[in-house]
């Protein structure tokens, strides 16, 4: 299983520089698909995939404890569609 900072090693190696430069790189990534997707656009990089804010909506749900109806608020979640390329690539 790889991390986020065995991301910020193999980016460091890739691009030649420092593992600090490399992992304010990798943050700058993060950063942006993130306020990209809180901003309700989605983000496509091409040969990964698509990342996306869905709306799950609200629903009914159980306490497990108590066994009481309780009524889920609908909520954004973020999602992530593979490209071709990605799916073809770890066949």
């Amino acid at each position: 299983m790889a991390n986020k900072m065995d991301l910020v090693e193999k980016v460091a190696q890739t691009i030649g520089s420092t593992k600090a430069d490399a992992e304010r790189a990798v943050e700058a990534i993060i950063e942006s698909i993130t306020q990209t997707l809180k901003h309700g656009e989605e983000v496509s990089i091409a040969g990964l995939g698509i990342f996306e804010a869905k709306t799950r909506a609200g629903r009914t749900g159980r306490n497990p404890r108590t066994g009481e109806t309780i009524q889920i608020k609908a909520t954004k979640v973020p999602k992530f569609r593979a490209s071709k390329t990605l799916k073809d690539a770890i066949k």
